[in-house]
């Protein structure tokens, strides 16, 4: 009698284990009934012109301004919108190319000297000028050289100084987050042009 008993006491205890798929699967169709609830109210939010689909659009009654010809057409979206950043950093600016040695490639650099960036120039000598002070003679990238003077203006700075073996450049930084808008780089004559 014994053995008989162990086998019902088995099946009662998997049955016992078997959740009920009913509720298991009312339960899903109820929560996907809450997402689709909860998406169909945020895309009207984020939308309000839009109409929701399962209702058909209805024509908007004739005004006498729309009967003559002119209609009130909303502005396309993000169109006269701007931010202002009062000093924070902008949100819209990603983070992973910060610093920004080299500038936006939307913009065209001017030839010449006011095209050079400060990273780029290559400083080959040093000469006194004939009306007294001290002239550079700087390499670009393309190998070009040019004279610069004190205060000449370049893409990213300015020639602050020229000292006998080294030129002193006043670069702009082109960071947000950077709290000094400008820094000092100092590049000296290269070794190989001495």
């Amino acid at each position: 009698m014994s053995m008989m008993l162990i086998p019902i006491l088995l099946s009662a205890s998997l049955i016992a284990q078997v959740p009920n798929p009913a509720a298991a699967i009312n339960a899903a169709r109820d929560a996907k009934a809450k997402t689709e609830a909860a998406q169909q109210k945020n895309s009207e939010a984020l939308s309000p012109e839009q109409k929701p689909t399962s209702a058909p659009p209805t024509p908007a009654p004739s005004s006498p301004s729309t009967a003559s010809g002119s209609k009130d057409v909303p502005p396309p979206p993000g169109a006269g919108y701007t931010y202002d950043a009062n000093g924070r950093r902008d949100p819209f600016v990603s983070l992973s190319g910060r610093g920004g040695d080299l500038p936006s490639n939307a913009t065209v650099r001017p030839a010449g000297v006011p095209g050079l960036l400060v990273s780029e120039v290559t400083v080959k000598g040093v000469l006194k000028s004939p009306k007294g002070g001290l002239i550079a003679l700087a390499q670009s990238p393309d190998g070009r050289t040019y004279i610069i003077h004190s205060g000449d203006k370049i893409f990213d700075g300015t020639v602050k100084a020229i000292t006998q073996d080294a030129v002193v450049f006043s670069q702009d930084v082109n960071d947000p987050l950077s709290l000094v808008k400008q820094r000092e780089v100092r590049k000296a004559i290269r070794p190989e042009a001495r």
